[in-house]
């Protein structure tokens, strides 16, 4: 795995299976570092081995060194790579009751060992035979519109929670019934956007709650690994985990992303 050390959205991030692609990875990140912050973000790469398993993601406040546990998120895709764009977010996790307590436990770990004691935690780890996996710990709250799942795992919303956990008032957490998600919609090809079709057809997918587009019309898309943003987001809400996943797959396939050839010109 070809990592920079400090960017979002799974951007720059390639699955190498041997020397060749290893060497071709690290030419095809070197442009995208230029955009980082420091000597080492533009001079430096992760290398690191591959680890197989299915993904999760973990939500949690920590105080005083103690983990409570806001959401766990099932990844349901299978995030082989040579590239890994997010897409479907699920919750509550259909993991027993078991492994999830082991992927809280293995999160506090992390979090003492890198001295975190309070504040907001986001948790990316991967579970296969031996257990689970720490990908990542960073002490900040779920990325981008993402945070709205979390009214559905706890009654409130994300900022109410992190103003609550600095303020040090208890976190008192109502967790609804069924299943929510959201799919980080892919940007399938570069270009230029040209229009959505399918929109009205998805939106009357039974248990999808909204749709966003956040690209608008005439705007350039950049797929990974050099891209870093989503076409936009579809969010449900069911009776369960499973048909909430099921319908935002559904509410997607009726989606038509029209995308124009990018024609760059340049001048001599």
């Amino acid at each position: 795995m070809v990592k920079p050390l400090a960017m979002s959205g799974s951007r720059g991030v390639i699955r190498v299976d041997d020397q060749a692609q290893l060497s071709a990875a690290v030419e095809r990140v070197r442009p995208m570092l230029r955009d980082g912050r420091g000597e080492d973000e533009q001079n430096m790469l992760l290398v690191e081995a591959y680890l197989p398993g299915r993904e999760v993601a973990l939500e949690g406040m920590l105080h005083r060194g103690e983990l409570s546990v806001l959401a766990l998120f099932d990844k349901p895709d299978p995030l082989e790579g040579p590239f890994f764009e997010e897409s479907y977010y699920i919750t509550p996790s259909r993991f027993d009751e078991a492994t999830q307590q082991s992927v809280a436990e293995v999160v506090v770990a992390a979090c003492h060992a890198y001295g975190l004691q309070e504040g907001p935690v986001h948790a990316e780890l991967r579970i296969n035979d031996a257990g689970p996996w720490v990908l990542e710990v960073a002490s900040r709250t779920i990325g981008g519109q993402c945070g709205r799942l979390l009214r559905f795992g706890t009654g409130r919303s994300l900022e109410e929670l992190v103003l609550s956990q600095a303020m040090g008032e208890p976190l008192t957490l109502q967790a609804d019934r069924g299943g929510a998600g959201v799919l980080m919609i892919p940007i399938p090809e570069a270009g230029l956007l040209r229009r959505v079709e399918g929109l009205m057809a998805a939106n009357k997918v039974e248990w999808i709650e909204d749709i966003e587009i956040s690209v608008r019309e005439g705007y350039e898309l950049v797929p990974l690994p050099e891209g870093e943003s989503y076409l936009g987001f579809i969010f449900a809400r069911a009776p369960s985990p499973e048909q909430a996943e099921a319908a935002l797959r559904e509410a997607h396939a009726h989606l038509k992303i029209v995308v124009a050839p990018l024609m760059k010109i340049g001048f001599a």
